[in-house]
């Protein structure tokens, strides 16, 4: 064969591949159909938080969706005063946000879960104070739902409240105490200021995110919206053994957390487990700061596609 003839037989057959597109794999072996994750921060984050997460899952080709809850992110409302950097006002300055609820968190998390409809039921997964709005979501709506995934996240299925949580000798960690500005009661949410000066991020990220360094600590800490609605704290949390109690669960353990304690973890834990003996907690641990979507972002990804759909 001369050259000519060789040019002419390669440009046919890269034509017929080209044509061929989608049916020239048909021969090929099936890929595993993907799993729905539904990705929810916790308190004062947002959907981009989730990013490098995200980003793994869908190299693992599940399909990814994370929200900005009410109050969070490009649904976020702020004080003036943290936008002027009026210190003394921002300590006073009631919250915009003042009368966001748990169930308009909740509903927007059904909302969402309504428009993943697939094979599989997506798989839930909520962050720290995520953790208080998946379980309300799944108890709305637990046909929706075919997995809750706690990562670090307030159950609280006996004590209803996760502030209340929040005063048992398992939460102290001694760190994060002094990050609060205000009254929380009189300004209508729990505020921080991600704004703050060094000393004040230094402690932001000590408490948060120990594993993480300074430098790529930043960009994390500069999304983050200075309110949280108080009532995501302090309202009830219903959750029934008939309908929350029927969704497969698992919880993802962060052993060097400092703001979710690992002993409150696991409190939650066997709290929820005596609730449902029949449907049990399945257990992973990372050891992670609070915020392993930061640190770990690779194992987390791979934790969270290892487990089942509903």
């Amino acid at each position: 064969m001369n050259r000519r003839d060789l040019l002419k037989r390669t440009v046919l057959t890269t034509a017929t591949l080209s044509l061929a597109g989608p049916a020239s794999q048909a021969h090929a072996a099936p890929r595993a159909e993907g799993k729905t994750f539904l990705l929810v921060h916790g308190a004062w984050h947002n959907s981009l938080h989730w990013s490098r997460v995200a980003q793994h899952l869908s190299g693992f080709g599940h399909r990814v969706v994370s929200i900005d809850l009410p109050g969070h992110g490009l649904n976020a409302r702020f004080p003036s005063s943290y936008l002027s950097g009026d210190w003394a006002k921002f300590a006073e300055e009631p919250s915009p946000q003042r009368d966001l609820r748990l169930e308009d968190c909740a509903s927007a998390v059904v909302d969402a879960l309504k428009t993943l409809r697939g094979a599989s039921r997506p798989i839930l997964v909520g962050h720290s104070m995520g953790g208080a709005v998946i379980t309300r979501a799944g108890e709305l709506a637990p046909e929706l739902v075919g997995r809750l995934v706690y990562l670090s996240a307030y159950c609280p299925v006996r004590l209803k409240k996760p502030s209340a949580y929040g005063t048992l000798p398992e939460a102290k960690t001694g760190y994060g105490d002094k990050l609060f500005v205000g009254n929380p009661a009189a300004l209508g949410a729990a505020r921080i200021n991600p704004r703050g000066d060094a000393a004040y991020l230094e402690a932001l990220r000590e408490t948060y995110y120990n594993d993480v360094d300074a430098q790529q600590f930043l960009p994390f800490a500069l999304m983050l919206t200075p309110d949280l609605p108080v009532a995501l704290w302090t309202s009830e949390v219903i959750a029934t053994r008939e309908r929350w109690g029927r969704i497969p669960r698992s919880y993802i353990r962060c052993t060097k957390d400092r703001a979710t304690a690992p002993a409150l973890q696991d409190l939650m834990i066997r709290e929820a487990d005596a609730f449902t003996p029949a449907n049990p907690f399945e257990q992973k641990t990372l050891e992670s700061s609070h915020s392993p979507f930061a640190s770990q972002p690779a194992r987390l990804a791979e934790l969270l596609a290892g487990l089942k759909a509903g």
